[in-house]
């Protein structure tokens, strides 16, 4: 395969040559990245068919692929939130050791952490909290304030143990706020892993292992193992080799011309960033930053070529590269299409 044929199964793969509905695509992608909701509610429109109104019906959000916040189909909480093999599911006992609970500051015993997760539970029985009601409904109880930054760290904490046994999950919304989540059966380790592996290779790829490894967070073996085990096929582009699995998606089409991906957007967090076939070395950070935030990329004939924001009916475009006034032209035109309340466009 070329480099251009590569990119144009990877781009098919994510629905952004072909709209579907939303929980084909949150599934085909193993969930949308979602810690800022904007971002995540941009990606989705980017590849959905639904109306915007009702992106967020059917779907949840939580801690998933590599720790981190994504929106995903409700159906696939099994595959997802498996509460260590199953054994951890709604249990509310904390005596044994988990990432938390081991770290310096954690100021929550196990029978205090069981008693505030039931207050929390409790309260959310009567429907969605935000993050700062479940505090002030903790302290009423007697939290004391590192009690309270270890329930409610910034990276999870309490909270987030709650949302991995099974228990709750985000609102999918932009405000944070939290509600029971359905009852479910959680899969294996092994066979969530597998599934999540077919679909990486079936609507991410052709991918590397080290792209596999990247997006899923895997040790080499695993993916290597996975691979055996899935009816992968193989291609070579500049000494590397890039599995995929065929799914029937129709390949025959021109490169789009312009596409404003999303804040970490899939198709910049699902391979190596330092083996990007579409991002150049260096312009690297100028979509990855120090800070850790994928910044939205503006994809022009298949290539990164600057970032953008939006904001107040603002749209600001930040070129890597002089470009000539038709690539301006398309990226206004594919601008307009996405936002009807542009009051002012300017270029850095």
């Amino acid at each position: 395969m070329t480099r251009e044929e590569i990119l144009l199964r990877r781009l098919a793969g994510h629905h952004l040559l072909e709209k579907a509905d939303k929980l084909s695509v949150v599934r085909d992608l193993c969930g949308i990245q979602a810690q800022f909701m904007v971002n995540a509610i941009h990606a989705l429109k980017l590849r959905c068919t639904d109306d915007e109104s009702a992106l967020s019906d059917g779907l949840v959000k939580s801690w998933t692929i590599r720790g981190t916040v994504h929106v995903f189909a409700a159906s696939d909480l099994p595959l997802f939130i498996r509460c260590g093999n199953g054994k951890d599911y709604r249990k509310n006992e904390w005596n044994g050791y988990t990432f938390w609970n081991q770290r310096d500051k954690w100021a929550l015993t196990p029978e205090r952490q069981k008693y505030f997760s039931k207050i929390i539970l409790s309260a959310l029985e009567s429907g969605p909290q935000t993050r700062d009601n479940l505090k002030e409904i903790c302290h009423e109880q007697g939290m004391t304030e590192p009690e309270k930054e270890s329930m409610f760290d910034p990276w999870g904490g309490g909270i987030r143990e709650l949302c991995e046994r099974g228990f709750m999950n985000y609102t999918v919304q932009e405000n944070k706020a939290f509600c029971l989540t359905p009852a479910f059966t959680p899969m294996s380790d092994e066979t969530a892993k597998l599934e999540i592996a077919r679909r990486y290779f079936t609507n991410f790829a052709p991918a590397t292992i080290h792209d596999a490894m990247y997006f899923l967070g895997a040790k080499q073996s695993e993916v290597k193992d996975w691979l055996s085990r899935l009816p992968v096929r193989s291609s070579f582009l500049d000494g590397k080799t890039y599995y995929y699995i065929e799914n029937g998606k129709d390949y025959n089409r021109n490169m789009p011309p312009c596409i404003l991906l999303a804040g970490f957007d899939q198709l910049m967090l699902g391979y190596q960033k330092k083996e990007s076939l579409c991002l150049q070395p260096e312009y690297l950070r100028g979509i990855f930053n120090l800070a850790g935030i994928v910044m939205p990329a503006i994809l022009l004939h298949g290539r990164v070529i600057g970032k953008w924001k939006h904001k107040d009916g603002k749209l600001t475009f930040t070129l890597f590269e002089a470009v000539d006034e038709c690539a301006k032209k398309l990226i206004c035109s594919e601008s307009e299409r996405l936002w009807n309340n542009i009051k002012r466009i300017s270029w850095e």
